[in-house]
């Protein structure tokens, strides 16, 4: 039986279990695609030791910079990103990839659909999926700031917008939340921005897909700003993952 899976922690809002036993039972697939929660990124090798059959991995929250570390090989795009979500297991080797970038970069461009691609950016965050985030805004021509909460050297913090200019924001049309702030079961979080600047030129952008309207794209809808969850580029990463383990 061919084994796939997902490893981070903690698993519990994942999708990934409940999207690949679908589509193996209704495509006819002889495999199983499984949860393993880490507590800690060194457990890895022992899993991928012990589990027979381990073939792809997916990885998610807080592991797709350390897990790099344990790999024989890193595709040149992912190594240009420095964070990794998808693991080819071949021969007893294994070689990353970065699939977030392509879902991220094809659900943002149907996003801004037939208006100017913004010229400027916020991503809230700076983690594993910020970081293919970033290389899809740079690959569209769109400059963008990172917010963090630990900022560092040429970073925002989110105290530089509460204390700033009232219309601050107005510089920056598209804001990308990278953070799992929002995420059930904490609906009601959301990024601390001066949300009364948001206009109806502004895009919404939140990595989180569960709740399918999170705190912050709600706060984009009272404005009336074009807003988009998560979904699409889960489903886009999922299904480039299938591919690269299929190659």
């Amino acid at each position: 039986m061919r084994k796939f899976g997902l490893i981070g922690y903690p698993l519990g809002h994942s999708f990934s279990k409940k999207h690949f036993s679908e589509k193996f039972e209704k495509e006819g697939i002889e495999a199983e695609y499984e949860l393993y929660p880490l507590e800690d990124i060194e457990e890895f090798p022992v899993l991928v030791k012990n589990t027979k059959g381990l073939e792809g991995i997916n990885v998610t929250i807080p592991y797709k910079e350390s897990v790099m570390k344990f790999l024989d090989e890193v595709d040149e795009k992912a190594a240009a990103i420095g964070a990794v979500n998808t693991i080819k297991i071949q021969k007893g080797k294994l070689k990353g990839y970065n699939t977030d970038y392509l879902g991220f970069k094809t659900s943002l461009v149907k996003l801004i659909g037939a208006n100017p691609m913004p010229a400027n950016a916020l991503i809230l965050g700076t983690g594993g999926a910020s970081k293919a985030v970033q290389t899809a805004l740079s690959d569209l021509g769109i400059q963008f700031k990172l917010v963090s909460r630990r900022p560092q050297e040429g970073q925002l913090t989110y105290e530089d917008f509460n204390t700033s200019t009232p219309q601050y924001l107005n510089t920056y049309q598209l804001i990308v939340n990278t953070t799992p702030l929002g995420m059930t079961p904490k609906i009601d979080e959301l990024p601390d921005l001066p949300y009364q600047q948001l206009t109806s030129d502004h895009f919404l952008y939140d990595l989180v897909y569960n709740p399918l309207v999170t705190a912050f794209m709600q706060k984009g809808i009272e404005a009336k700003c074009w807003v988009k969850n998560g979904l699409e580029m889960l489903y886009g990463q999922a299904e480039a993952s299938w591919e690269i383990w299929n190659k």
